[in-house]
């Protein structure tokens, strides 16, 4: 299984959710932690070296790829010259694939420093996912990892803006190399939406927009709890949420949605 997290928010972090992640992680034993994005608040070093602090006492394979709080909002010098140093210096690439027993992780970036919110994907990543997504081995679910989700609900003004440009052009060329599902944060709000319906890509398969809630930090949206994602080898999906009471993460639904 795969244990997802997103929008971590090192520097408003919340102690007791990190203990519950480490204490649910070595409960559950999954294959690999996935966080989609927005590891800190501001990009600064003691937040990244707090994450990634974090992340190596998980004890597990990991893949994390930036949000858009992951390069300077404030110093313009550094977020136009060098917007992902800090990231890159703790945590390498800002693209990288990770395979475990039943999984096949793509992770993209969707950031670009000219934009606060905005996802962007370019030809480029398009046509270089779907090179890996055709080498991948077929018995393994195929998952891209973005900030940024692929699909918001119409009556969600706000976060429609959000979405990556050219993200329907990329859906439908992954769809048809066996791409199962997209792990993403941003909204700080868990939900499954299946793209293959919504936007009639013609997959043989569901082709799943995972978001995932924030995990640890106190920066909550509309007073949902805190809250993470888990993928069953199977290709279920789990939301996880944080019990304050019990001060551990506990199962609120089984099936996407």
């Amino acid at each position: 299984m795969l244990l997802h997290l997103s929008d971590l928010h090192f520097g408003t972090e919340n102690i007791a959710c990190m203990q519950a992640i480490q204490q649910l992680c070595a409960s559950l034993q999954p294959e690999a932690v996935v966080v989609s994005g927005d590891l800190t608040q501001r990009a600064r070093y003691a937040q990244f070296y707090a994450c990634k602090h974090f992340l190596d006492s998980l004890d597990v394979p990991y893949l994390v790829v930036p949000g858009n709080h992951d390069i300077p909002l404030y110093h313009l010098w550094k977020r136009f010259l060098s917007p992902f140093a800090r990231y890159q210096l703790f945590f390498g690439r800002m693209e990288s694939v990770l395979e475990t027993q039943h999984f096949y992780l793509i992770g993209v970036n969707s950031i670009r420093r000219r934009f606060h919110t905005r996802g962007h994907i370019s030809l480029s990543q398009i046509q270089e996912v779907e090179a890996l997504l055709q080498v991948a081995p077929s018995n393994k679910f195929k998952i891209l990892v973005a900030h940024q989700p692929f699909y918001t609900p119409p009556d969600d003004r706000h976060s429609i803006k959000d979405c990556p440009v050219l993200g329907r052009i990329a859906l439908e060329q992954w769809s048809k190399n066996g791409l199962y599902a997209l792990l993403h944060g941003h909204l700080h709000q868990p939900a499954v939406y299946d793209l293959n319906q919504i936007y009639a890509l013609g997959a043989a398969h569901p082709v799943l927009d995972i978001h995932a809630g924030t995990a640890i930090s106190y920066r909550l949206h509309q007073g949902m709890p805190n809250s993470l994602n888990v993928l069953c080898k199977n290709g279920d999906v789990q939301h996880y949420i944080f019990d304050a009471t019990q001060k551990q993460f506990v199962l609120w639904q089984q099936n996407a949605e």
